[in-house]
């Protein structure tokens, strides 16, 4: 009975073993259903996953053209080399390099200290191991829990034992070597980053392109650079643009990477390539790739075509600026003959469509010498019509002519005395010859320093009396100011360019000063802002804001031919001086007498002219300020010579401003301003002359 007993045990224990196996597999399957069916597209999503990462490829900028469609600046396009990091590991892309060593010269001006100390260690990883000892990695271990920073300091002391013998060992090969290992892994990963777009030869671009296959990452492609068909011409208004070497500036990285630029990109540094780098940049080709978990890409898209930036049209005639900027060289030279002119080192003159603003030449230039050969050379220096800003002397009579009329101070007729006026304690004012009972036209015409002082005593609320105090009312400081800013002076003239300064301002408020405020020795302003001014009395009173840019144009592939106009820049009024018609037509007519009456102080240059001009011009003492301030102890005394006018003074088509700071020295005026003035406005209406003529024969042919 027991051994039967026994025997039925068994099967019961296995039944039991079975069950259980049953339901552990039941409860098995039964998950598995249950993430099959509830979670299976999740995992199925998941294994499939790829990752879309959008690239965007840099394209040519925009060119620039004059107002008559002459190219300016154009792209010159160049061979070039780049590298896509696809996230490949660094003994891959070390393998790339050596590689693509073999079959292009690569400058190695760039390669660290640092960049050898690594690339030494990977290359000799038994020594650098050794350069650490296991009693030093022990205390370490203990120093350091975190492995990462652990890690981090051993390497630390291996790069700081690596001796500059071993670094010898290093041959050229292995410098270009790293040259390009560095490039490699400076750039963003799935971006290209230019390997090299210098002196990249014919047959470096040959036989890097036949040899792509065992190449991963690298291609061949095509840069470009900045051309400027007129050399230096105009240079420092067009800007510069960034290297690809050194990218977007670091001062601005994270404004440029928030829209969408790459660190390599090249951008507008400076004037119009910065003033207007939205337009000009272009639209990058952006390319769409898939990775898969790996980060292999598994394909690539195009998704937007590239095209370079817009065109700019500028208002500046390219043929008229070059001789402007010749007939300035020449009389700057020219004037250096005269005595006393040693100081005498730059001349500008900026020409402005009165009624519209357009900026029609802008050109400035500087005597330097050069740091190497120690000669002098004439530079380029049209800026300085925006960034430099001087005394200028009787040019902004008109202004204060008209701030009399506004303040009640004169009135159109008002007579005045010449005679010179003794305030206690300072020397006699006058004028450079006494020229009797006048009116404000002759004082105009004539240049008075005494009308004008005596028109700013009024302003301000005083009463002359000889060799007495002046007591006036400082606020006629702010009066006058205000008033000479409606034309432009003293405030930003809205040029479209970046960096414009306003000028100085002086600060003591004692009545001489006033004085010297109402014949323009007191403050300073830049050749701009008379151009604005003299514009501004030119059209009745409207104050236009000047500029460069005339047409911005969408690119074509006719390389000979200007795309559709995506905005033309419209005329803008800034303000309309607060003046009667009649108070600036006398001012007007003030304006002619200088250039068109025997009296005129512009009369011997400008008088007779077919184009009929008004002018006013100027003289102003000053004190010199300029690249040889340190060679004296006192800053010496000079002369500022200047002059505006405009043409015909009926309806007039140009507005000019011509300064020359530091003219002379002494007492012997070398007239500088009005050769300059003179030569300038004849050029003007000689090239108008020649161009319709030339439209009639081609109406003729």
């Amino acid at each position: 009975m027991e051994k039967k007993k026994k025997k039925k045990t068994i099967p019961i224990r296995l039944n039991i073993i079975f069950f259980a196996v049953f339901l552990l597999f039941s409860a098995l399957i039964l998950r598995l259903g249950f993430v099959q069916i509830v979670y299976g597209e999740d995992y199925k999503r998941e294994l499939e996953k790829t990752e879309d990462v959008t690239v965007n490829t840099s394209v040519p900028r925009g060119k620039i053209y004059d107002t008559t469609g002459k190219t300016i600046v154009d792209n010159k396009a160049k061979n070039a080399i780049t590298y896509t990091n696809t996230g490949v590991k660094q003994e891959e892309m070390l393998k790339t390099a050596k590689l693509l060593a073999t079959y292009i010269k690569k400058d190695t001006k760039k390669v660290t200290e640092r960049d050898k100390q690594d690339y030494w260690m990977i290359k000799n990883p038994k020594e650098a191991e050794k350069k650490v000892t296991a009693a030093e990695k022990k205390k370490l271990q203990e120093k350091y829990t975190d492995e990462d920073e652990y890690n981090k300091q051993v390497y630390k002391l291996q790069l700081e034992r690596i001796t500059e013998k071993e670094l010898n060992t290093l041959t050229q090969s292995d410098l270009e070597i790293i040259a390009i290992y560095r490039e490699f892994s400076s750039g963003y990963k799935l971006t290209p980053q230019m390997v090299k777009n210098e002196d990249v030869t014919d047959k470096e671009l040959a036989v890097v392109s036949e040899n792509l296959e065992s190449l991963p990452g690298v291609e061949t492609t095509t840069d470009w650079d900045r051309m400027y068909k007129f050399k230096d011409t105009l240079k420092t208004v067009l800007g510069n643009v960034s290297s690809s070497e050194k990218g977007l500036p670091a001062e601005k990285l994270e404004y440029y990477e928030s829209r969408g630029y790459s660190r390599n990109d090249r951008v507008g540094t400076s004037y119009l390539e910065l003033q207007y780098e939205d337009v000009l940049k272009g639209q990058k080709e952006k390319v769409r790739n898939k990775t898969d978990k790996s980060g292999n890409i598994t394909s690539t898209e195009i998704i937007a075509e590239g095209q370079r930036g817009n065109d700019l049209v500028l208002s500046i005639d390219m043929e008229l600026q070059l001789k402007v900027e010749k007939i300035i060289e020449e009389e700057l030279r020219k004037a250096k003959q005269s005595a006393g002119t040693g100081l005498l080192d730059r001349a500008y003159v900026v020409l402005m469509n009165p009624n519209t603003g357009e900026i029609l030449s802008m050109a400035g230039k500087r005597l330097e010498r050069n740091a190497e050969t120690g000669k002098m050379e004439m530079t380029d220096d049209a800026l300085g019509n925006i960034t430099t800003t001087y005394n200028v002397g009787s040019v902004v009579k008109g202004a204060t002519v008209l701030a009399g009329y506004k303040t009640g101070a004169i009135s159109p007729g008002t007579v005045l005395s010449d005679s010179g006026l003794k305030i206690a304690g300072t020397p006699l004012k006058k004028s450079w010859t006494y020229m009797g009972d006048i009116n404000e036209l002759t004082a105009l015409q004539r240049s008075s320093n005494v009308y004008m002082f005596r028109t700013a005593i009024k302003i301000a609320g005083g009463t002359y009396a000889y060799n007495q105090p002046l007591d006036l009312d400082t606020t006629a400081f702010t009066t006058m100011r205000n008033y000479y800013a409606q034309f432009g002076l003293g405030v930003r003239t809205g040029i479209d360019l970046p960096n414009e300064q306003t000028g100085f301002k002086g600060a003591s408020l004692k009545p001489g000063f006033l004085l010297d405020l109402a014949i323009g020795q007191y403050d300073t302003y830049s050749n701009m802002q008379l151009a604005q001014y003299v514009s501004t009395i030119a059209n009745g009173g409207k104050r236009m804001e000047p500029h460069i840019v005339k047409e911005i144009r969408e690119p074509v592939s006719d390389e000979d031919k200007l795309g559709p106009i995506v905005e033309t820049i419209k005329p803008k009024v800034l303000n309309t001086v607060d003046a009667k018609d009649y108070w600036i037509e006398r001012v007007q007519q003030g304006f002619k007498m200088v250039a068109q009456t025997p009296k005129g102080t512009a009369y011997s240059y400008l008088g007779g002219k077919s184009y009929s001009p008004a002018a006013k011009t100027g003289t102003a003492q000053a004190f010199y300020d300029g690249p040889s301030r340190s060679n004296y102890d006192e800053p010496p005394e000079v002369m500022n010579l200047s002059l505006v006018s405009y043409a015909p003074s009926q309806n007039p088509e140009v507005a000019m401003a011509v300064l020359v700071p530091w003219a002379y020295q002494g007492s012997v005026d070398n007239g500088a301003n009005k050769y300059i003035g003179e030569r300038v406005l004849d050029a003007f209406f000689d090239l108008k002359k020649e161009r319709q003529k030339e439209k009639e024969a081609d109406k003729k042919d």
